[in-house]
């Protein structure tokens, strides 16, 4: 015959208890109304998983405690008062449910009989201990009420009132319930509450952290507040000053009106608050950055096409074709008296003068230039900045180089733009795209900033090695193929840059130098083999440094022949020195 449940909320009972229980709930009254008709004397008190009355089989625990309902007394307001005693833990079967009313079958969890075994006594006083060392140090429950259990009253009343004194979880009290030892119970018991007792330290250890912030700051603010009133006394109230030198800043700053507006709204806040306190400090920081950057602020310097050409040429030897696509974008923006035209993307191997392009560009038009380095950034505040919640927040890497500039139109290369990575803290490409889109950076917003900047103004360039890119943001740019050098144009541009690099570099007078160009090229083909330029530099730098310890580090007249360029090299090599060419072949 299936059993009527009568369904407890966060309430688990042990067996062998009489248990008083008010019933307040209409679906519970008639549950006890239904057993009594049925002629049932007992009632399965089981756990439930919901907070109101279950309405469905999930909702309440498969096991429970079945008891005797020996006194029911009626209560004037519709309530019952029953008084159960408890006999046996079950486990329930076939849960059904009727008009709101759980019946089941059951079946008893036998117990085994240790309860006065040595090992349960044991277990059952190192509960206590634990149990006294919990009150002791969370004061959430008193330990003479247990001591009182323990002493007179069975292993039943004790387990039980270890769970409801220490508010077991009802997960934890239902496997107490269904062990099949008291042992077993103890065991899971002293578990539970070694885990409270772990999570009472570290709460107590927190609590005392924040509590030990919270004076520092208070002492911090009330010695402030001491010596403001005493700069206010003397006529040296620096605070008052600053912060009124900060509204006359904004109020001439040439930042539009919706960033003026954030920026007294943020004063206005800060002026309230102590110097000294965090959020105070945090809000000046902010209003300096705000107005450190360039509203407003341009080189207006004209552009002049021949000085364009004549600076491209003095500084870049060969590239013909790359160097007029340069010039018809500048006589474009010379036109237009703006940044019309797509974004230009250098792509070339390493050493071919891709970075150094950008910065000659910079100086045709003679506009500030900033680099920078995207080169295994994954992570999109790079670009956009952080918010100012975050701790140690600042403002993202574009703003950064237009606060360094000065400006808000100057030339900003961004390196190796096909070397960028993207991981869970977001796409930096995302806010790429916005960045080089002229229809969109208009508006950019930095979240650190929080309000627009206009970058229609900057000049953006962009170098990569390869073409390894998205379409999107190959589709925001204008890819220009950079060419390695022939060996002519190696021995020309060696001849116009690099020997005078080196001989900077070593210290050497070039006067002193003495290399034709067949011993440049003879060193470019035999010791180099790269598109670019940077190891016939590297090579250069190496002959003119063994030079110097050959001659005591005197930069004496010297013809650098074929046959002296084999020899210092040679030597070099002999002490230990190796240099690897091309893919995989070392010398």
């Amino acid at each position: 015959m299936k059993k009527f449940i009568l369904p407890f909320r966060d309430l688990v009972v042990s067996p062998g208890l009489t248990v008083p229980v008010l019933v307040d709930n209409q679906m519970s009254v008639s549950a006890i109304k239904a057993a009594a008709n049925a002629g049932q004397q007992q009632l399965v008190l089981v756990p439930q998983h919901s907070w109101s009355y279950p309405s469905a089989v999930a909702d309440i625990y498969a096991v429970g405690t079945i008891g005797d309902v020996v006194q029911v007394l009626s209560m004037p307001d519709g309530a019952i008062h029953i008084l159960v005693r408890t006999t046996d833990a079950v486990k329930l079967n076939n849960i059904e449910i009727n008009n709101g009313i759980f019946t089941a079958d059951i079946d008893k969890i036998v117990i085994a009989d240790d309860m006065n075994a040595e090992q349960t006594l044991a277990l059952r006083d190192i509960v206590a201990e634990n149990m006294s060392a919990l009150a002791a140090s969370s004061r959430r429950f008193k330990m003479d009420k247990l001591r009182n259990v323990m002493e007179n009253y069975p292993m039943p009343a004790f387990v039980d009132a270890v769970v409801q004194t220490a508010d077991i979880d009802t997960d934890d009290a239902v496997r107490v319930l269904q062990a099949k030892s008291w042992a077993e119970k103890l065991t899971i018991l002293l578990e539970a509450i070694k885990l409270m007792a772990e999570t009472v330290k570290i709460e107590e250890s927190i609590n005392k952290r924040i509590h030990q912030q919270m004076e520092n700051g208070r002492r911090e603010a009330i010695l402030q507040e001491k010596m403001r009133a005493i700069q206010k006394e003397m006529g040296e109230d620096d605070g008052e000053f600053d912060t009124a030198n900060i509204k006359k800043k904004i109020m001439r700053s040439a930042m539009p009106a919706d960033a003026k507006e954030k920026a007294l709204n943020e004063w206005k806040r800060m002026r309230s608050m102590s110097p000294m306190s965090n959020e105070g400090g945090l809000l000046k920081t902010y209003l300096d950055e705000l107005l450190a950057m360039p509203w407003g602020k341009s080189d207006n310097e004209p552009i002049d096409l021949k000085q364009a050409r004549e600076i491209l040429d003095s500084e870049h030897s060969g590239m013909t074709a790359v160097k007029e696509r340069i010039l018809e974008h500048i006589a474009v923006m010379k036109k237009t008296n703006g940044n019309q035209g797509t974004i230009l993307c250098f792509v070339g191997a390493p050493g071919v003068g891709k970075t150094s392009l950008g910065k000659s560009i910079a100086k045709a038009l003679g506009r500030k230039y900033q680099r920078i380095s995207l080169g295994g950034i994954s992570d999109e505040a790079h670009f956009r900045g952080h918010r100012k919640t975050y701790i140690g927040a600042q403002t993202g890497r574009i703003m950064d180089a237009l606060k360094r500039c000065k400006s808000n139109n100057p030339v900003i290369v961004l390196d190796e733009i096909d070397k960028m990575g993207r991981d869970w803290r977001g796409d930096p490409e995302a806010a790429l795209l916005e960045i080089l889109d002229p229809e969109q950076n208009k508006t950019f917003r930095d979240h650190y900033l929080e309000v627009d900047f206009d970058l229609s103004n900057v000049m953006f360039i962009a170098t990569a090695n390869s073409l390894n890119m998205s379409n999107a943001l190959k589709d925001r740019m204008e890819i220009i193929e950079i060419p390695g050098y022939s060996v002519d144009e190696k021995v020309k541009i060696a001849r116009e840059h690099l020997i005078q690099r080196a001989a900077r570099d070593t210290g050497w007078n070039t006067d002193d130098i003495v290399i034709s160009d067949e011993a440049i090229r003879h060193l470019i083909q035999k010791y180099t083999s790269e598109q670019g330029v940077r190891q016939v530099q590297r090579e250069l730098t190496a002959v003119l440094r063994r030079s110097l310890l050959e001659n005591d580090c005197e930069d004496i007249k010297t013809e650098f022949t074929p046959e002296k360029i084999d020899l210092l090299l040679g030597l070099r090599q002999s002490a230990g020195f190796t240099k690897k060419i091309g893919f995989g072949v070392t010398l």
